[in-house]
């Protein structure tokens, strides 16, 4: 396909987009869903810069990555647009606001989390998450689950996580297996597409089906070996100074290499890959306390930008509750914790993007999610059941099932649930009502 002449890539003028990704960055609330039916809306409906079908073909990409699929998205979006430059400012507008944010409600959460008012919001707001969660499976679940196998997979990866403690990714590469199998056996089976109900025509678009593909985004062998050898080098070089520098036990070089891993193990979103960080923060190295982990997820579903950047709570009060910089540099510790977490959690999004983006646009009309991924969103509907469960369990008996339950967190979850179920009512409203109803009750039975 012959490159296309820029004058259609310059109609769309590159501050223009700049604002438009930072006015993203700070409005896209209500998950990866919320977040592409933002970019969708504004993008292919009412600006008109990219088409339907290219619009897809870009989100079809990103679903088959790990990592968040809508910052994978706006990268892809941005770079096709604007280039390499155009790729990356769109991706890191899209998580900076969310990050200075959480670096102020972290900081802000270890001073006065304590507060009886502070204290009472969150009182509220933990039943909800756990109804959050739980309302997550349900959601990915109806975009998956079209076939009794399906079933089968997610209700094995339940028992797997529940029952046997098996390590997440086990249980992603042992459903990835199932369904590379699967695809050679019973194809239909794992041929899922959630996002057909957008197909739909919105007119012609500057960036349309039927454009040629631009110079910048045509597939060449030495710029994907560019990219991924500099991909290569910013991963590592810092890694091997945190090494050098601190050693390998160090909390900060231990945070760098777990979340580099979390990167790439998060298929099917942000609520996938909690339960890999929960068994790695809260489990295995004790950065934080259940309740903590909790309180972290209800910050991130209150703030814009990707779920998964909850790990910069996780690394903030990691780095400042244990003093990695010793006790007169926990605010710095927690600052540098959650920048390398950030660093390291990102950076594989954008290697993917930079670098496979070409290869993609070479195969146009033809990409469609892989029976891997498939059975590996199947799975995480059984992964995520047992987080919201876990979680439903801290905060409904905190004090273990031998002591009594607290009814009010109950009915806060009940609450939340047949609003999220039923009522269809958004993330914010229903964070917020529980917040006050923790608020309320919290104050009504001290008197």
């Amino acid at each position: 396909m012959p490159p296309i002449n820029s004058a259609s890539l310059n109609a769309i003028p590159f501050w223009q987009a700049f604002w438009f990704w930072l006015k993203l960055g700070c409005i896209s609330f209500g998950g990866p869903a919320g977040q592409i039916a933002l970019m969708h809306r504004e993008l292919v409906e009412k600006r008109r810069w990219i088409s339907e079908g290219r619009f897809l073909h870009a989100l079809n990409y990103c679903m088959l990555l790990p990592g968040p699929e809508a910052q994978q998205l706006a990268t892809y979006l941005g770079w096709l647009m604007h280039r390499t430059l155009g790729g990356v400012v769109a991706g890191l507008l899209f998580i900076l606001p969310s990050l200075l944010l959480l670096l102020l409600l972290s900081w802000g959460y270890l001073l006065y989390g304590e507060h009886p008012w502070v204290a009472a919001l969150f009182y509220g707001i933990k039943p909800a998450i756990a109804a959050i969660v739980l309302h997550a499976a349900w959601r990915i679940g109806g975009r998956v689950m079209k076939h009794p196998l399906l079933w089968a997979i997610a209700v094995a990866a339940f028992v797997a996580i529940f029952a046997f403690q098996l390590p997440f990714p086990l249980i992603v590469l042992s459903a990835a297996l199932i369904g590379f199998i699967g695809s050679k056996v019973t194809p239909a089976v794992f041929s899922v597409d959630g996002h057909t109900a957008w197909k739909k025509s919105d007119g012609p678009a500057l960036i349309d089906d039927t454009t040629p593909t631009p110079a910048h985004a045509l597939f060449r062998w030495q710029r994907f070996a560019v990219v991924a050898v500099c991909g290569v080098l910013l991963w590592a070089l810092p890694m091997l100074t945190l090494f050098l520098t601190l050693g390998w036990q160090h909390q900060l070089t231990q945070m760098s290499w777990f979340f580099t891993k979390a990167a790439l193990l998060t298929f099917g979103g942000a609520y996938a890959v909690l339960p890999y960080v929960y068994q790695g923060a809260v489990d295995k190295f004790g950065w934080l306390t259940p309740g903590q982990m909790m309180d972290g997820l209800a910050l991130g579903e209150t703030t814009p930008g990707p779920l998964i950047m909850v790990v910069v709570f996780v690394a903030f009060v990691g780095a400042y509750v244990h003093a990695s910089f010793g006790p007169d540099l926990m605010v710095l510790a927690g600052i540098t914790a959650a920048l390398l977490v950030s660093w390291f959690t990102f950076l594989p999004s954008f290697i993917f993007i930079l670098a496979g983006g070409p290869l993609v646009e070479s195969t146009q009309g033809k990409l469609q999610l892989t029976a891997p991924l498939t059975a590996i969103s199947a799975a995480v509907v059984g992964v995520i059941v047992n987080l919201a469960l876990f979680f439903a369990y801290h905060v409904l008996w905190p004090t273990g099932f031998t002591g009594a339950i607290d009814w009010q967190a109950a009915c806060i979850a009940l609450v939340a649930a047949l609003a999220l179920f039923v009522a269809k009512q958004g993330l914010m409203r229903v964070i917020a009502v529980a917040a006050l109803l923790g608020l309320v009750l919290s104050f009504w039975s001290s008197y």
